[in-house]
């Protein structure tokens, strides 16, 4: 039989958490149409030794923010060779569609998703999900992109003027008839971040609207809950909670419990999440693989000010009075997470702002110890310029913590990559990496089968993603090739993913791109 590629002699670990074995795997087009014991029974344009490496199906990143990098950059190498061939966009809220060009929408929409998305265009040639998509078929797309109908752009494109506050009754309408055409187009779910603005200021009648509209289709509702620090347990019950309500398919986004203090909520989570599981609610929850994490700066502010615009926020950043409210609101939160009281600033360092790239890496105590001021004032003082994007990281979790949410079954793999700056946080460029060798190679914190089952079948099934995520005759050729071996988590070193697959196209191979796009916008089919 002719084939495109065969690859020979590997160990191959389907995806489905059974054992491995030795065989190979033969590639017709984007399909794999063999899978088995060593034969010579194919004629193969391409034949591809495995000896000593592991054959996997491409990896599946539950939880990314690639919306506009994919039209930035559409090899998306930073996921490509870590091995990540498809990943689902418009999570926490924030996404780049639905896009109304009336009233300043769509300035305000991309500057409320900068620090997470980065900037694109002045003019972006889209209105909704049928079109957004179409731009990156036109474009090309690296990975395959299955697309959540974002909350943020939903309040925008629906309510009147600024969108942080409660919603009338005909707003939701709106919200519900721009949500019902995203998954008629074919978007996957609905993402909320409850943590955010404008997100933050939905009420439960509105985000019970938009439930049951996305449990009519059953799609998914992913969700970065309101609060992950003190108040976090019953903040998950208020997600469960409405995903009980109204018979939606719940993923909690990131799941994870922020600051030393907050470490011994996480058993405790993970009960609240078995019980509900128990009721019949449909719960699963994606986690990225470190303990530290990034996003936007502007989010350490108190929520009332983040109703504000940026051309209100900058004057209140720079008043004395202002700034002194705004501490005292930071050091005392009431129903909301103070990342600067959780974790404290010393555990909070730059990654990116505009114009001030010397920044980079520096912590705020570390800033004002060298100023001989208060960090609140260091922070202040670099948000009053008023950068378009700024990004931190923060070490939010203990490594044990991280490693029981890794040990429950209903988790999957997520890197909560950003690409708004210059520099990024590592789980952008080798979370995977990081994941095999640290809690793998390192820690054997599980089968390797396991671990993979959690980064391919597992969530093409949630995702509703037949013909993906196991290597399987009539699936589609989306495969890794590892040498584990060689595996490392030090930046720069590429050795370890030998070769990675997409629809039946090698896009990277030994340390490098081959130049291929091969990615697929991936939809919902309704019915």
């Amino acid at each position: 039989m002719r084939v495109s590629i065969t690859i020979d002699n590997v160990t191959i670990i389907d995806g489905t958490g059974n054992g491995c074995f030795e065989g190979m795997v033969a590639i017709q087009d984007d399909s794999i149409v063999y899978v088995g014991p060593q034969t010579a029974g194919f004629t193969a344009l391409r034949s591809i030794d495995g000896k000593g490496k592991i054959l996997t199906p491409g990896f599946i990143d539950m939880h990314g923010h690639s919306d506009l990098q994919l039209l930035r950059d559409p090899y998306m190498a930073p996921k490509i060779s870590q091995g990540i061939v498809t990943e689902v966009i418009g999570n926490c809220g924030m996404g780049a569609y639905p896009v109304d060009e009336t009233s300043g929408k769509r300035r305000l929409l991309g500057e409320m998703a900068s620090d997470i998305l980065g900037d694109y265009a002045d003019t972006w040639p889209w209105k909704d999900f049928e079109t957004f998509t179409a731009t990156l078929e036109r474009h090309g797309s690296g990975t395959n992109v299955v697309g959540l109908q974002a909350h943020t752009p939903l309040r925008i494109a629906a309510m009147q003027g600024n969108p942080n506050r409660i919603a009338t009754a005909q707003e939701i309408v709106g919200m519900e008839r721009l949500l019902r055409l995203s998954y008629e187009q074919g978007a996957a779910g609905f993402s909320s971040g409850l943590y955010y603005a404008p997100c933050l200021f939905a009420s439960r009648e509105e985000l019970l609207a938009l439930l049951h509209l996305t449990a009519e289709y059953d799609r998914l509702f992913a969700v970065h809950h309101r609060c992950e620090g003190d108040g976090v347990v019953e903040s998950l019950r208020e997600v469960l909670e409405l995903a009980r309500q109204t018979g939606v398919r719940i993923e909690v986004s990131h799941l994870k419990a922020i600051g030393r203090r907050n470490q011994q909520y996480v058993p405790q989570m993970l009960a609240l999440i078995d019980d509900y599981v128990a009721k019949g609610v449909r719960v699963t929850f994606d986690q990225y693989p470190y303990t530290y994490g990034s996003t936007s700066l502007y989010s350490l502010l108190p929520p009332e000010y983040l109703r504000l615009d940026r051309g209100e926020l900058l004057p209140k950043l720079a008043a004395p009075e202002e700034r002194e409210r705004m501490r005292c609101l930071m050091l005392a939160p009431d129903g909301w997470d103070s990342i600067a009281s959780l974790c404290g600033w010393e555990d909070i360092s730059v990654m990116h702002v505009d114009g001030q790239p010397e920044l980079k890496g520096r912590s705020f105590a570390s800033l004002a110890q060298e100023r001989g001021t208060d960090p609140f004032d260091v922070f202040f003082d670099m948000l009053a310029r008023g950068p378009a994007i700024a990004v931190m990281s923060d070490v939010t979790q203990s490594d044990a913590m991280l490693e029981r949410i890794l040990a429950h079954p209903l988790g999957y793999f997520g890197t909560d990559s950003l690409y708004s700056g210059t520099v990024n946080h590592p789980r952008s460029t080798q979370a995977t990496r990081h994941l095999f060798s640290t809690y793998f190679k390192e820690k054997h914190l599980m089968p390797l089968e396991q671990l993979v089952r959690r980064m391919t079948s597992a969530p093409a099934q949630c995702l509703r993603l037949d013909d993906r995520g196991v290597v399987r005759c009539g699936y589609k050729a989306d495969i890794v090739l590892l040498d584990l071996e060689a595996l490392t988590d030090e930046e720069g070193d590429d050795r370890g993913i030998s070769l990675v697959m997409s629809n039946g196209e090698v896009v990277w191979e030994q340390g490098r791109m081959t130049g291929v796009v091969a990615g697929k916008v991936l939809r919902s089919r309704n019915g």
